[in-house]
């Protein structure tokens, strides 16, 4: 019985320190595969780029803070820090849209909410003695302004993207609020108005 104690022991004390012990450290990587997509015209592009590098896709910023994968056993995840902005050509003024952590293997779980651009991390390269094996996907070429650009010639948002508000561009003014009035009900019909109506019963 003393045996079966220590034995329930153990398990039940393994049960809450494997997890504890089993936690993977994730190693930083020198450069990112992003893949975006241009919603409008369904224009794909994927970049290579090291990490601190910007890349210029459309009209967005995409900023490339860090890449980072667990051991080679875990080798199906990675997931990356990314600041993305975009510039209003008309306003010549640049809006955060995104900042934060993206997965590779969960693309939903935190991805960049925006009408016309979607991005999304492939892999984290330039550490792995085997790298995963490359689908062939047919895109789009690079436009001559896209692709790494220039870390002086990027205007970023004077704020940090924590701090910026809401934005108002979305929001009616309080003037042109929509009304939505309850329909009113259809007005009794008569025994009489039954009769006028043609048709086969």
């Amino acid at each position: 019985m003393k045996w079966v104690a220590i034995s329930l022991y153990l398990i039940i004390c393994g049960g809450f320190i494997s997890p504890a012990s089993a936690a993977l450290d994730y190693e930083e990587y020198p450069s990112i595969r992003l893949r975006s997509l241009d919603k409008i015209t369904a224009r794909t592009l994927t970049f290579d780029a090291q990490i601190g590098n910007t890349i210029k896709f459309g009209d967005i910023y995409i900023k490339i803070q860090s890449c980072r994968k667990p051991p080679p056993v875990e080798k199906n995840e990675a997931s990356a820090f990314l600041q993305i902005w975009q510039i209003d050509k008309s306003k010549t003024e640049s809006r955060w849209i995104f900042s934060g952590w993206m997965f590779s293997s969960s693309p939903a779980l935190s991805g960049m909410d925006h009408p016309v651009y979607d991005v999304w991390v492939i892999d984290c390269l330039g550490k792995d003695p085997e790298a995963l094996p490359v689908t062939e996907t047919k895109q789009d070429d690079a436009l001559p302004d896209e692709g790494t650009v220039p870390e002086e010639s990027v205007v970023k948002p004077d704020i940090a993207p924590e701090d910026q508000k809401p934005d108002k561009r979305d929001a009616y003014p309080a003037s042109e609020e929509p009304v939505y009035q309850t329909p009113k009900s259809a007005p009794p019909v008569q025994s009489q108005d039954l009769e006028n109506i043609d048709g086969i019963y």
